[in-house]
């Protein structure tokens, strides 16, 4: 007889074999930590038994208004409470749940809508007009809008809708929970940007948010109770999975509606933040702060920043101020976050300011719920380590998304190979440290040379009165392309064209050197990325 005969008898059964799924965090933090705060909002807090009691209340009003295992509950909202529990009681009923932007024009959210199939819709009465617009124009079935009130930040409920305190107040707060019986059942439906045609449908099943919780615990180095403020917003990859992660370690969530440079002080040194998620932009909010709106704090706040490769004048001038600094990527299909820069003590502890803050500018190694990322050329081959060939990055691992919702051929598409390709460019340094270069569409081809507007960009963000900077192709009778750079300057800051063409010029080579600065406010999607777009269309125009 083999192994296998023997294994006989040791199949999977309720005592050894559960379903993973981030619901399973809450369960257990109402008992572990029932009278610890879970969830703050200005004045307003709750402690982990009124926090379970609230989505018990509202996962039973949604199961009484119809919605059933498997239907959509959508939501148009900031970083209030009602986000934050939605994103339990929604799977407590067995639905899955659609955080939509709230930034998107009327159109795309009917699409959203209409697509994914809402039954019901929980609204925030400040983007009351955008949804009411939306769901008129929905030709098919319409999801129940409920309205969510926020009186205390000047937006009331209007009274046109079911409220949703009144929603929960009919709920039943001992509501038995529906626990997924497969871990690989629909947990969140999460739709991209849509730049470039009608936004994808990225499925995600529990298994998945589960081991993203997990894996970001090892990777941010988190203790118990950490206080977690919601700057990523929780539209966007369901705010990196942080709001299901927090009750796995008895944490809190600090709501933060407004993101602003005096809102995230007030919250560090009032509410004791410990940890935060954020793109680069909001390292410079924090950066370029006016004196008024700065707090004294005494502790070092630990940050995660990805949605675009951080300049390392960025990183050198945020971590004097009190932040500890971690690059991580990923994107919409892979839960948020997959990679980290992870710091090597023995080898960097040593390195001057301006060299630390280049090694953490690296995109970094697979965190450890992935089984691997890697770069590979055109034909598949995994790139040398040589810190300068350009191929793109692969995925493989447990939070890659399920795929496209209702689009099997662009699911197929993303999936060749065996690998979830990203579209974006990178180079894989000796040690295995990959860097990103560019997403495959801003790579700048110039007189047949290829040119990363990542790196134009980093070298434009050392200069004192460079805020924000985005680099494009710009056409050229010549060359084809050639660089062009789009600046934000520093409050009360002056620079010329000619200063900073200047400045990268003695820098870079010269086909890498921006022939054309524009200097403008950036435009940014909710999430602070630049949207390069907007961006080319108007280099195109020039």
């Amino acid at each position: 007889m083999g192994w296998l005969d023997d294994e006989r008898g040791l199949e999977k059964t309720r005592a050894n074999h559960v379903p993973l799924t981030v619901l399973s965090h809450l369960a257990r933090a109402a008992d572990v930590f029932a009278g610890r705060e879970a969830l703050v909002y200005g004045r307003r807090r709750w402690t982990y038994r009124e926090y379970h009691a609230r989505v018990s209340r509202l996962a039973s009003a949604l199961a009484g208004l119809g919605v059933r295992p498997g239907d959509v509950v959508a939501t148009l909202l900031p970083n209030v409470p009602a986000q934050v529990e939605a994103h339990f009681g929604a799977p407590a009923c067995g639905a899955v749940l659609n955080t939509v932007n709230t930034r998107l024009d009327v159109d795309t959210v009917a699409f959203i809508l209409g697509h994914g199939g809402a039954k019901v819709f929980l609204v925030d009465a400040g983007h009351l007009a955008l949804a009411e617009a939306a769901v008129a124009a929905l030709e098919g079935p319409a999801p129940l809008i409920v309205e969510v009130g926020d009186a205390d930040h000047g937006h009331p409920a209007s009274g046109r809708h079911p409220d949703y305190e009144s929603l929960l107040a009919g709920g039943d707060p001992a509501f038995a929970w529906i626990f997924p019986g497969d871990e690989w059942e629909s947990l969140a439906l999460n739709y991209t940007s849509g730049t470039t045609g009608r936004p994808k449908g990225v499925v995600y099943h529990h298994r998945g948010a589960y081991l993203m919780t997990m894996g970001t615990v090892v990777s941010w180095r988190l203790t118990l109770h950490p206080r977690y403020l919601t700057i990523v917003p929780l539209f966007h990859c369901n705010g990196w999975n942080h709001s299901w992660m927090i009750p796995l370690l008895g944490g809190t969530v600090i709501c933060l509606r407004d993101i602003t440079a005096r809102g995230i002080y007030d919250a560090i040194a009032g509410e004791g933040v410990t940890h935060f998620g954020g793109a680069p932009i909001v390292l410079n909010t924090i950066i370029n702060a006016r004196e008024e709106d700065r707090r004294p704090f005494a502790h070092t706040v630990e940050v995660f920043t990805a949605g675009a490769p951080p300049p390392a004048a960025t990183l050198a001038r945020i971590e004097p101020l009190g932040f500890n600094v971690t690059q991580v990527y990923g994107l919409t299909e892979t839960y948020g976050h997959v990679t980290e820069c992870l710091w090597r003590h023995e080898e960097w502890d040593g390195l001057a300011e301006a060299e630390r803050a280049q090694v953490k500018a690296r995109t970094g190694i697979a965190m450890p719920m992935m089984e691997e990322i890697t770069v590979v050329d055109p034909a598949g081959r995994r790139v040398p380590r040589d810190g300068r060939t350009l191929g793109e990055i692969v995925h493989r691992g447990n939070c890659v998304m399920k795929g496209y919702f209702r689009n099997p051929a662009a699911t197929a598409e993303a999936f060749a190979g065996g690998w979830f390709h990203s579209g974006d460019i990178a180079f894989v340094h000796e040690d295995g440290w990959i860097r990103i270069a560019d997403r495959a569409k801003d790579i700048i081809i110039s007189g047949g040379e290829n040119v990363s507007s990542v790196e134009v960009e980093g070298v434009l963000a050392h200069h004192p009165a460079v805020a924000l900077c985005a680099v494009v192709a710009k056409p050229d009778a010549t060359w084809g392309e050639v660089p062009c750079a789009f600046v934000e300057l520093r409050p009360g800051a002056t620079a010329t064209e000619g200063e900073l063409i200047a400045f990268a010029r003695a820098r870079l080579a010269g086909f890498k050197t921006p022939k054309k600065v524009v200097f403008q406010d950036l435009p940014k999607t909710s999430t602070g990325k630049i949207q390069k777009f907007q961006l080319r269309t108007a280099a195109r125009e020039l």
